[in-house]
């Protein structure tokens, strides 16, 4: 991920839902104080594919997600939708949500996101090239007698 993308809350929010959550743990160990708007809270969300990825939408099935909101002590609301049931993923990414909207953003982005999207920048490159080994390139002879 590009830092343009950590920048905007969307790419933030989305880094801060993927990165697993012991490494989001091991680099924001502490959290500054907060108030619950929401404690985290375990539900499901309704999955929607579509065939070829261009069809005609249809529901693929349910994917459990925990959301949690927070307000710091300075006003800034943070909320957060995790994959799984980690209630204190939920919460970390909330706080960190919430904190990116206040002076200490850039702080934040440069100990807290700049890694985690390194580190998703290098799975993703790792993954690709682990299909890449597996491609194969199909081509057509032309036979003498098509000619």
């Amino acid at each position: 991920m590009t830092d343009a993308l950590n920048d905007d809350r969307k790419g933030w929010m989305s880094l801060l839902a993927k990165a697993p959550p012991a490494r989001l743990a091991a680099l924001m160990p502490d959290l500054p104080d907060h108030a619950l708007l929401r404690a985290p809270e375990v539900g499901a969300v309704m999955v929607r594919g579509r065939t070829g990825a261009t069809g005609a939408p249809f529901n693929l099935g349910e994917m459990t997600v925990t959301r949690c909101s927070v307000r710091l002590a300075e006003g800034a609301v943070g909320h957060a939708w995790v994959q799984g049931r980690d209630k204190a993923h939920a919460l970390r990414a909330a706080v960190v949500d919430a904190l990116m909207q206040t002076p200490e953003s850039a702080g934040l982005h440069a100990c807290v996101l700049a890694p985690l999207a390194a580190e998703a920048e290098l799975a993703r490159a790792v993954r690709a090239g682990k299909a890449a080994a597996t491609k194969v390139d199909f081509f057509t002879m032309v036979r003498g007698e098509d000619a």
